[in-house]
């Protein structure tokens, strides 16, 4: 089994607007198929192949209130161009 390394953690409380301009931003990166991201604690620069994973995921937790989460992961595997498809519907 391999090992996980975090080469980037960024975690920082954003209004919707400023958020949806960051993720139209890596749209822009992705679709690029290059992007460089950095803060205080390092930096680290990714190339995107043609095909990639999508995952979307919407969830909910409920303790003594309800918090909900919208995860958006992007998979590849380096060097490879060979990745499956998602159907959105």
């Amino acid at each position: 089994m391999g090992r996980e390394i975090i080469l980037f953690n960024s975690e920082e409380k954003k209004t919707k607007n400023e958020i949806a301009d960051i993720l139209r931003l890596l749209a822009s990166k992705v679709e690029q198929g290059n992007l460089s991201l950095s803060n205080e604690a390092g930096a680290v620069d990714l190339e995107f192949p043609e095909n990639m994973i999508l995952e979307i995921k919407a969830e909910e937790e409920v303790k003594q209130k309800i918090k909900r989460s919208l995860e958006i992961e992007i998979e590849w595997i380096v060097g490879s161009d060979d990745q499956g498809s998602m159907v959105i519907g």
